[in-house]
């Protein structure tokens, strides 16, 4: 049963076992880590400091991060360096990439990038770039965008979407109520909107969505999203542990209980519709995120 209150921990200081991870070890992550260094591409598993990076490097795969490493926006629970600096595109990172997944020989690619506010289409074109050389390196590859809110530019989303990913995921990260602390450049409503904007727009595309538990949530605010999501037409949903990345980004509120995690995980699937609820303490938004091509053939589109 899913409670009402949140489930806090005594002792936020140290990590509860289901939490631990081994360190990765190098002989395990070393070709891939070689590679994205040969091709001087960034990712969201180093940039983020996430703790599945030994688990996904050791099978061969890594979320893409484009247009960075540096992110325009600040926002305090993350590990991304911060740069509001103008910088131009790089020209080259949509081939260096699409050399990657051909090499990786990956059978489902994810491509993120950082929030570029600095530029007037927040970095779309670089995403139909990307997405034209995946398609022409690794044709039988299905492809899957994290984007950011592109600040509410429609132009922008339409031109990613004419592109035609298989999935387009669109975190929501947390509750309404701990945006203006955790996501203060963000509109809630907004995000939202752009989720419904794709499925009514685009009704092949699988949608996605992705929020963190640990930051002051409660677990009513929780279920709340998720109905909100659901309601906006919303496919597929991670859910996962916040775990603050240092000392200056904000610092764990709770750590939630496995067993809380699984009745996310139930009332998503089973009371509210969704396609998939991914909800474990380590999933994150690209975690195991292959599995979405067993959902496109259950539920062909």
């Amino acid at each position: 049963m899913v409670t009402g209150q949140s489930d806090m921990s005594p002792a936020l200081s140290t990590k509860p076992e289901w939490l631990r991870v081994k360190a990765p070890q190098r002989e395990r992550i070393g070709a891939v880590a070689d590679l994205l260094q040969d091709l001087r591409l960034n990712t969201v598993c180093q940039e983020a400091s996430c703790p599945n990076i030994g688990e996904c490097f050791a099978g061969g795969t890594a979320t893409f991060l484009i247009m960075g490493p540096g992110c325009t926006r600040a926002c305090p629970y993350c590990d991304i360096d911060f740069d509001k600096s103008v910088r131009p595109l790089d020209p080259t990172e949509p081939e260096r990439l699409g050399e990657a997944v051909s090499r990786l020989n990956l059978s489902h690619v994810v491509i993120t990038a950082v929030n570029r506010d600095d530029l007037a289409d927040g970095g779309a074109s670089q995403f139909v770039a990307c997405i034209a050389q995946v398609r022409s390196r690794s044709p039988l590859t299905t492809i899957e965008l994290l984007i950011p809110d592109f600040c509410g530019n429609g132009d922008a989303l339409a031109a990613v979407m004419a592109a035609a990913p298989d999935v387009l995921n669109h975190n929501i990260e947390t509750v309404p109520r701990l945006y203006k602390r955790a996501r203060p450049q963000a509109i809630y409503q907004r995000s939202l909107e752009l989720l419904a904007r794709v499925h009514n727009g685009w009704p092949r595309c699988y949608t996605k969505s992705g929020l963190m538990v640990g930051l002051g949530e409660s677990d009513a605010e929780v279920l709340e999203v998720l109905a909100d999501l659901r309601q906006h037409n919303v496919d597929i949903v991670t859910i996962g542990q916040y775990l603050s990345p240092g000392p200056k980004h904000l610092p764990v509120d709770r750590f939630v209980t496995p067993a809380q995690f699984d009745a996310f995980r139930v009332h998503g699937e089973t009371q509210l519709g969704f396609l998939q609820v991914v909800s474990s303490p380590l999933t994150r938004s690209s975690y195991h995120a292959g599995e979405v091509q067993r959902l496109m053939r259950e539920f062909p589109r």
